[in-house]
Formats: structure tokens, C-alpha cells, sequence
């Protein structure tokens, strides 16, 4: 198990949400934490409400000066998280360029961004703990999820490079997978949503994997078989399965 008093961590997209929730659960484990957003306010909010020391440092995951300024900022760190997210649910047929640009840029690029400022350094020390947020929808493409699974395909397929490039090295890296959590973000959704989660248990579920040296987690578990399956089904059974009826 991972020892977390008196580590320092750097979360990126800490002002709501799961990132919110996660942020709280490892304060109360002692870690201090630099917390990362765009807006100042929500994260001074979070870092009031913490039982540990914070420092709050915006960025604007979107910019590479950002992103370089705000790692000089958080200085050097045991572990870095990145949460940051958007999302907009829409087909292909309602295609948002400029919102599909955004899940791409903050999704995935925002990820590849961050974690080129702070992994040289780690290697470097040959040691550091890298954590990457996927999703349940980035195994396979989706109907009404152009953008965003995508981008958390993406994400996820960055961890699996960076896994095989580091093991070994020191520095760990590791991604979980969640699914549905109720968030601002979730409320756009206008479908059922099975196994939805609230982000108090959906943290649970990230703290309890990061303290294991084990590299990636989806849940909810039974949920995420259906996902991890989909991708050994023909390309016929999972356009039956799963495509959008016209």
C-alpha cells in the first residue's frame, strides 16, 4: 500500500466534481496538495474547505505557457492527477466542431500537455506517480459520443505508452476508467444512465486503486465488462449491438 502523509500532489481539474471529492478524501490522508482549474474562486472554495494544506494554482490546461507556468508554480510534486473534462453528448449528425475541438484539447491534449512539464523532472529523480482519468466510453466508439470518447480513447492509449515506457524507471503511472458520475457535466445527458455514481464514491473507488501498484481500474466493475467486452465482438455484432437505429 501507498504511504500518503506528507506527499505532495498536483491535481489538475480539482474545483468540482470527482476532482473535488478526490482532492477532500486525500487531504483527510494527509497529502498535501496543489489544486489546479481555471477558476481561482472554485479552487480557493476547495482549499478552505480542506483539513490539509493546499495551494491553489489556475491554469488553462488549453495553453502550453499556462501549463508551464502553473508546473513552475506547483513546484516538485510526488504525483500528478489529471481530471480535467469537458463534454458535450452529440452524433455525428449534430456535429459542434468547435466543441468537439474543446473535448479534444482539454481531454486528451490538455493530458499530453501536463504530463510533458512534469514527467522529464521525474524521470529525472527516477520517481513520481503519474494518474490519468479515462472513461468507460473510451474502449470503443459510441453512438452520440463523437469528441468525447474519442479524446478519452485518446488519454487512455497515452497511459498504456507511458506504462510500457516507464516500468521500472521509478516513476509509476496508472489509469482509471469510471463511468458515469453525477456531475454538471452528466446533466446534459438527456439517456438513462446506468451504475451512475456520485462523486464522493466514485473518488472511493480512484483513492483505493491509487494506493495499489496495480496500473489500471474500470468501474463499476460489473458495468465496465460490458465495455471491456465490446472490443472482442465483431464489427457486425457491435454495430447491432450498440449503433444508433435510424
Amino acid at each position: 500500500m501507498r504511504e500518503w502523509a506528507g506527499k505532495r500532489y498536483w491535481l489538475v481539474g480539482a474545483s468540482e466534481g470527482l476532482g473535488r471529492a478526490l482532492a477532500l478524501q486525500m487531504s483527510r490522508a494527509g497529502v498535501e496538495l496543489v489544486l489546479s482549474a481555471r477558476s481561482r474562486e472554485r479552487l480557493e472554495d476547495l482549499a478552505n474547505a480542506l483539513p490539509g494544506r493546499a495551494l491553489v494554482v489556475p491554469v488553462d490546461v488549453r495553453d502550453m505557457a499556462s501549463v508551464r507556468e502553473a508546473a513552475h508554480a506547483a513546484g516538485s510534486v510526488d504525483g500528478v492527477i489529471y481530471l480535467a473534462g469537458v463534454y458535450w453528448p452529440q452524433a455525428a449528425q449534430a456535429w459542434d466542431a468547435e466543441q468537439v475541438e474543446a473535448m479534444c484539447d482539454v481531454n486528451f491534449t490538455g493530458g499530453a500537455r501536463v504530463m510533458g512539464a512534469v514527467v522529464p523532472a521525474m524521470v529525472e529523480r527516477g520517481t513520481g506517480h503519474l494518474v490519468l482519468t479515462g472513461s468507460l466510453a473510451g474502449f470503443r466508439g459510441l453512438p452520440g459520443s463523437i469528441g468525447y470518447g474519442a479524446s478519452k480513447a485518446g488519454l487512455m492509449h497515452l497511459a498504456e505508452s507511458m506504462q510500457a515506457d516507464l516500468h521500472g524507471s521509478g516513476v509509476e503511472v496508472q489509469v482509471l476508467n469510471p463511468g458515469f458520475i453525477r456531475t454538471r457535466l452528466t446533466e446534459k445527458n438527456d439517456f438513462s444512465m446506468p451504475f451512475l455514481m456520485d462523486p464522493e464514491a466514485a473518488a472511493t473507488e480512484m483513492f483505493d486503486h491509487m494506493g495499489t501498484n496495480r496500473f489500471q481500474k474500470s468501474f463499476p466493475m460489473m458495468f465496465s465488462w460490458v465495455f471491456r467486452l465490446s472490443r472482442l465482438l465483431p464489427e457486425w455484432a457491435y454495430l447491432r449491438l450498440f449503433a444508433r437505429r435510424r
